[in-house]
């Protein structure tokens, strides 16, 4: 019996890379998955195809699981909705959400086109606002049903994947990074808004090699790989995914070969009284900033310059 027995799962983007381990993880552990993938490019370009996700399918169903594939692009209203009806259609019940799905375009501010923000901005964010606002709904019809004693109420898991280039920066990012940050505050929103649903809601900030991050620095060594290997961040999607972890919501967690960690949020720093005097502000702000710690970089550390 694996932690996540009977649990119906939907894993977005889990076609390849993370998102492939992400689901390889939650069917050894039990659950039934809806491997979600439009099959594209990395930069969300090129045709859609159910390839990549059927594959995925193929090798959870060769194990011994059960998998369905799903095409449809999260980041559409309607797709999503029809995405979150697989997993009931199919398996009867939805217990948990990976909003996984992601693009890349890369380009420096000055550069950026466009389209480059929007699609970015579009498939990560309202492709993690769309799939929850579809299975939120879901959860709340089963908490009144609960209520009135027609069934169990929900224990429900949304898992939402943000980034260390969204909580801490990186150049380059300003699309994909402000998206990411995006995600980290609607996760903890959304935490506060599904709790009354018996749904918790945390995030993952993964760093892992993979076909979006292979090219961006310099060529990894052997140990290097196999500490950026995705499959050290699935044990704790399978975790949050579990019955195990209702205790445990609104939270931001950094997984790598290198370490598990919580993400601490935004906290009041140093205050001074306010002022009406601009004048004022200068030397006011200087001694705030001399008090306050600065802000982290990509490791999650100080910025030292």
């Amino acid at each position: 019996m694996g932690i996540c027995e009977g649990r119906v799962c939907v894993v977005t983007g889990a076609g390849r890379g993370i998102g492939r381990e992400y689901a390889l993880s939650l069917a050894a552990g039990g659950a039934r998955v809806v491997v979600n993938d439009l099959g594209g490019e990395m930069d969300g370009g090129g045709n859609p195809t159910s390839g990549p996700a059927s594959e995925v399918v193929a090798e959870i169903v060769a194990a011994g699981g059960e998998a369905v594939a799903n095409a449809d692009d999260v980041s559409s209203f309607d797709g999503a909705a029809r995405l979150i009806a697989t997993a009931v259609d199919a398996f009867g019940d939805l217990h948990c959400l990976v909003n996984n799905a992601g693009i890349l375009r890369d380009r420096m501010l000055v550069n950026m086109t466009e389209a480059e923000w929007d699609d970015v901005i579009r498939v990560h964010l309202k492709g993690t606002f769309a799939p929850t606002h579809h299975a939120a709904n879901l959860w709340r019809t089963q908490a009144k049903a609960a209520e009135a004693g027609e069934r169990d109420r929900p224990v429900a898991r949304v898992i939402n994947v943000t980034s260390v280039s969204g909580i801490y920066g990186n150049v380059g990012q300003t699309n994909y990074g402000a998206a990411k940050a995006g995600i980290a505050g609607f996760t903890f929103i959304a935490s506060l808004e599904l709790a009354r649903l018996g749904a918790t809601v945390n995030a993952i900030a993964p760093v892992a090699l993979t076909r979006m991050t292979e090219g961006l620095g310099p060529e990894p060594t052997e140990e290097q790989r196999e500490l950026m290997s995705p499959r050290w961040i699935a044990p704790v999607v399978t975790w949050l995914a579990s019955e195990e972890s209702s205790h445990v919501t609104g939270r931001v967690f950094e997984a790598s070969g290198r370490m598990l960690a919580v993400a601490e949020g935004w906290h009041r720093g140093p205050s001074a009284d306010p002022v009406e005097d601009p004048a004022r502000v200068g030397p006011i702000v200087e001694d705030l900033l001399a008090r306050a710690r600065p802000p982290a970089d990509m490791n999650g550390a100080d910025r030292t310059t």
